[in-house]
């Protein structure tokens, strides 16, 4: 079967204005090893209602991108290591991110309505995968695709090491808001700052005794990682309302100590994800198991970092118990744990990552481990290029990470998307939407 999406062009954009020469350095925190990839976002968007042609939309779009590519210009620029390798730098010359324009045969805006039928079913929205952005490759890629039906997919590849995702959905905003004409440069909030020097580590002023389960090691007694990469994986997709969420708020706290505080959306929906993940998979009782979440470290610092800060600034949460207690101990037992871990985040255990990451290199593993990711409270849901807000916005490609999406359309909803192997998937889809069982 031939490639359902056709590029009609792919070009490097550079900055619409000169951008300061110079190398830049990455922090502690993104320079981490398992930071080294591209966050890859897609938006689907309605065929558009404001009479312009395809050829001015894209005219636009590109337009826009070497605008947002002035304030943003580290963008423009290429990541390599230091000499002595203890973190990583931007080269900053305006050499220029790639924009691709292509057609779609086959994809129509109705395929977003549900998960995926495979993996990467949606990889060809964006065309350019990075594998490895230190051997040259432009941090930033975007592609605007055309559907069959008039609608637009925009697929954005930002590589993790130059910011987080609140860090990406603030570009992204500014990125749209001047294609689509709603602010001129000048008047892009908030402004993008690098400061990247604020997370310099600060040696031998404290003795640090906190502990950092997520970079210690599990042992993996149930073939764990053989079986996510042999057995094939299944895309999920389920969206929790606002009704689903309080069922889930009531459950929790009917399962927990009466000391404990009220829970959040995204603890109960993290912890009922988790556990219905590993009844699924049939895990032995003794293996352990984690969830790591990011938690945004902005305002849990002191002092608290500028508004506008796009560089990585969070650090793992980590909750971590074994099969038999996550199973047995109820959501109100899985939820707390989600918290506390949430809770023990504060500027001293923040300098203590950074010694971590930047000493020792420590890096989190894989066994036993599920990976939950915050979309749904980025702001991504707004980001609007002149097409109106787009009606789906999700990962390029469904993973074994669990991503907490927005829903168009329905403020406090979420979607959740996970791909789980095979085996385990109808189990998976039954206790997920049944979390009484």
């Amino acid at each position: 079967m031939g490639s359902s999406v056709h590029v009609k062009e792919a070009v490097l954009v550079t900055p619409f204005e000169p951008t300061p020469a110079r190398v830049l350095t990455l922090s502690p925190i993104d320079s981490q090893l398992f930071l080294r990839f591209t966050i890859e976002y897609l938006f689907v968007y309605r065929a558009s209602s404001s009479g312009l042609d395809q050829g001015v939309i894209t005219a636009r779009i590109k337009g826009a991108l070497a605008k947002a590519l002035v304030p943003y210009y580290p963008f423009a620029g290429r990541v390599r290591a230091q000499p002595d390798g203890s973190s990583l730098e931007v080269v900053c010359r305006a050499q220029g991110a790639l924009f691709i324009e292509a057609v779609s045969d086959r994809f129509t805006l109705s395929e977003f309505e549900k998960a995926p039928k495979y993996v990467t079913q949606w990889r060809k929205l964006l065309s350019v995968y990075v594998a490895d952005v230190l051997k040259g490759a432009p941090p930033l890629v975007v592609q605007l695709t055309w559907l069959k039906d008039g609608s637009a997919a925009v697929g954005v590849g930002i590589n993790h090491c130059l910011c987080d995702g609140i860090g990406s959905a603030e570009f992204l905003n500014s990125f749209a808001e001047l294609a689509s004409g709603n602010r001129g440069l000048a008047e892009l909030r908030p402004k993008p700052v690098w400061d990247r020097h604020l997370f310099d580590p600060v040696r031998n002023l404290h003795d640090y005794s906190v502990s950092h389960p997520e970079f210690n090691r599990v042992p993996d007694l149930c073939g764990f990682m053989n079986r996510f990469s042999n057995e094939r994986l299944a895309p999920t997709s389920v969206i929790f309302d606002k009704i689903s969420l309080n069922e889930l708020k009531t459950l929790a706290a009917s399962t927990s100590r009466p000391s404990e505080l009220s829970y959040t959306s995204f603890e109960v929906l993290s912890a009922h994800v988790w556990r219905s993940w590993a009844r699924a998979l049939n895990l032995p009782s003794n293996q352990v198991l984690k969830v790591l979440f990011s938690v945004n470290i902005r305002n849990r610092v002191k002092p608290s970092l500028p508004s506008g800060y796009y560089g990585n600034a969070f650090v793992l949460g980590c909750a971590q118990t074994s099969v038999k207690d996550l199973i047995e101990k109820g959501l109100g037992y899985a939820t707390t744990l989600i918290k506390r871990a949430k809770d023990r985040v504060d500027t001293e255990y923040v300098k203590s990552v950074v010694e971590s990451v930047g000493e020792s290199r420590a890096s989190p593993d894989s066994v036993g481990v599920l990976i939950v990711s915050q979309w749904s409270r980025l702001g991504l849901e707004k980001v609007d290029f002149g097409l109106g807000r787009p009606i789906h916005v999700g990962p390029i490609c469904c993973d074994r990470y669990c991503l907490l999406l927005p829903v168009f359309d329905q403020r406090d909803a979420v979607k959740v998307m996970v791909a789980v192997p095979t085996s385990g998937v109808d189990k998976y889809n039954y206790l997920v939407r049944n979390p009484y069982k």
